[in-house]
């Protein structure tokens, strides 16, 4: 089969090798998938990039894949060869080989089933493009932030996949949420505004002050979801009011740490501060056939940037650095 493989990380998205390798043999409670398509993460871009030091190497990275059971172990259960499956995180593509390929084995206790397969009207690009990105929506919005009905909701990355994810999800699973959405191009409002944003900041990394200076014409959020990461943070814990809660989910500004972070003097009093990082068994959980449904009938969009082939798998990395997709980078098989 072909895959991906990387020998040594810490270098350029070159150092990928599309390379012949056996297929996987499952073991009896394995599941041998078929892969149709599959998201980039950037998770996979920090571990290429040499940030995940207890990785071993040589791997095909990849956390998330779609596709078709091509063999069920003998122990398992609920399978059946050619049922639609997908599969992301759970040790996928850091503890054992992932989704960078035309085949993976995978435990089948990480492995879903999608009732009645695929409907008409859904590729399998829009497909691959879902499963990490919608765990991770819709974690952060109602397992992190547990957003209810007509609250106010802001997205402080409003144009990432998972920043427009979280968009159509709020306004699909919450009833009258009015939700607003940060960019730092002022071109990008028509775009958010047919996402469903409803308020639309440009992102001068003072939005907190954008909203004071509104003179009470736009009211602070009861949620904040923060994709931006540690550079907006300050900022995002003042653009909640009272008992209000920021949750960190994205790292997409690249700095990971506060180097003079103090509690007392960052977190507005009464202001929650959470996060959220996702397992398998938030993949398992959520409502993916609803969101599956409501894209196949146009009530939910899912924003894809750009679709690759395996083949162009270098391409495809470069890109997701530049920042310049527009939305998920899916990287399909066939």
């Amino acid at each position: 089969m072909l895959a991906a493989v990387l020998h040594t990380p810490g270098g350029p998205a070159s150092d990928l090798k599309p390379t012949r390798i056996p297929i996987p043999t499952p073991s009896t409670t394995e599941i041998l998938i078929k892969i149709k398509a599959f998201g980039l993460n950037r998770s996979e871009m920090f571990t290429r990039q040499g940030h995940s030091p207890n990785l071993h190497f040589p791997r095909v990275l990849g956390i998330e894949a779609v596709g078709v059971v091509a063999i069920a172990g003998s122990s398992t259960q609920g399978f059946k060869e050619g049922d639609v499956v997908l599969t992301a995180m759970g040790g996928l593509g850091r503890v054992f080989d992932g989704g960078y390929a035309e085949y993976t084995s995978v435990p089948s206790s990480q492995v879903r089933r999608i009732e009645g397969g695929l409907p008409s009207g859904m590729d399998w690009a829009t497909f691959g493009s879902l499963p990490e990105m919608m765990q991770t929506a819709w974690g952060s919005l109602y397992k992190a932030l547990n957003l209810q009905s007509g609250e106010r909701l802001l997205i402080r990355g409003g144009t990432t996949s998972v920043g427009l994810a979280a968009m159509g999800i709020a306004k699909l699973l919450g009833k009258g949420v009015v939700v607003g959405a940060t960019t730092r191009k002022a071109d990008r409002e028509e775009m958010l505004r047919a996402e469903g944003a409803d308020e639309i900041w440009v992102d001068d990394g003072d939005i907190s002050g954008q909203i004071e200076r509104s003179g009470g014409k736009t009211a602070p959020y009861d949620k904040v979801l923060e994709l931006i990461g540690t550079t907006t943070l300050r900022d995002s814990l003042r653009c909640v009011r009272d008992g209000g809660i920021v949750c960190m989910t994205g790292i997409v500004g690249n700095e990971w740490s506060l180097p003079d972070f103090s509690p007392m003097d960052w977190i507005p009093s009464t202001v929650s501060l959470t996060v959220y990082a996702g397992e398998n068994k938030d993949v398992m959980a959520m409502p993916i056939e609803k969101f599956i449904g409501a894209i196949a009938e146009g009530k939910m969009k899912a924003r894809i940037g750009r679709v690759f082939k395996l083949e162009d798998i270098v391409e495809a990395c470069e890109v997701q650095e530049s920042n310049k997709a527009g939305g998920k980078i899916v990287v399909t098989t066939e």
